[in-house]
């Protein structure tokens, strides 16, 4: 089955935009998982919720979510008010900065997606993808889908881009706050480790070397209990394009600009959006010749036109 793209967003790389489409880079369908069945007649389970203090069953249309403040106390939220606290989609990746590609501790990797040039983004897309490789840099950026805000990691692969979603620091625990002892090792000691790591040492990885035995086991015991037709039927119950520019010209007037630090939130969206009004006139341009009285005239009007404003 042909992958089927999950979003399509474009890439700020300086005033260079980049159609690009997003794709999973992880397949949960090759998983295996089971369902809940009753165990005297082989039909699904279905989840029921409780209320713990009138021991009777909620529909969802009952439910609310709570935040628990304290024990046992909470504070309650319609969907309305959790939705309008959510982050809104703008179906962009904003580039803040560039760091070098083992500057991010692999702790810090989430979700990965790759990356594919959309129509019109072949040639903007495959000069990041190089112009990353050469610098041995990643763009770091921002986000936002689902109602939350990501930050992402762009990097060159062998054909292309992926974009790694990263953990916030506040959800990577930190090593140091775990009880590791801290104990001397003798010389000979690491240079026997030293040989054992040479005895197995290799170039590359090769994830196809490394099979799911536990997952082939659970297959063969699948297809052991289909073929002794131990099947349990579940009857389901009644359901009630963008303005293409000039790629040159974008990248010039972005490198004319200053480079200001990285902003962060909303004023990371509103800088991206004014940076397209901040280029610099063309070079070639020359003013235009006054007569000297009037030259004169505006000179002395100007501060007073600079104080109004």
């Amino acid at each position: 089955m042909a992958a089927r793209s999950t979003a399509s967003v474009s890439i700020s790389f300086g005033l260079v935009s980049i159609p690009v489409k997003v794709y999973s880079a992880t397949e949960s369908s090759k998983s295996i998982s089971f369902n809940l069945l009753h165990k005297t007649c082989g039909s699904r389970l279905r989840q029921q919720y409780f209320c713990i203090k009138e021991n009777v069953p909620v529909e969802r249309d009952e439910m609310v979510k709570g935040y628990e403040f304290s024990k046992d106390q909470y504070v309650m939220f319609d969907p309305g008010e959790l939705k309008a606290l959510e982050e809104v989609g703008t179906h962009a990746v904003e580039i803040t900065e560039f760091v070098p590609a083992d500057a991010i501790d692999p702790v810090y990797y989430d979700k990965a997606y790759y990356l594919t040039p959309d129509k019109g983004g072949a040639k903007p897309y495959a000069l990041l993808v190089e112009a990353l490789r050469r610098s041995e840099r990643t763009a770091l950026g921002r986000w936002a889908a689902r109602g939350k805000q990501y930050i992402v990691q762009l990097r060159p692969v062998e054909d292309g881009l992926v974009m790694q979603q990263l953990l916030y620091a506040e959800e990577v625990r930190k090593l140091k706050d775990l009880d590791v002892p801290k104990t001397d090792v003798k010389e000979t000691e690491i240079k026997l480790a030293l040989q054992l790591i040479e005895q197995g040492a290799a170039e590359d990885f090769h994830p196809e070397a490394y099979k799911d035995d536990v997952k082939a086991r659970i297959e063969e015991a699948v297809q052991k209990k289909v073929e002794g037709q131990e099947i349990a039927i579940s009857e389901e119950p009644a359901e009630h394009g963008g303005k293409v520019i000039d790629l040159m010209e974008a990248l010039r007037a972005s490198l004319a600009r200053k480079s200001p630090a990285p902003a962060t939130g909303a004023a990371a969206t509103a800088a991206a959006g004014a940076a397209p009004a901040a280029a610099p006139a063309p070079a070639a341009a020359k003013p235009e010749r006054k007569p000297a009285k009037k030259a004169q005239r505006e000179a002395a009007e100007r501060p007073r036109r600079v104080s109004s404003k």
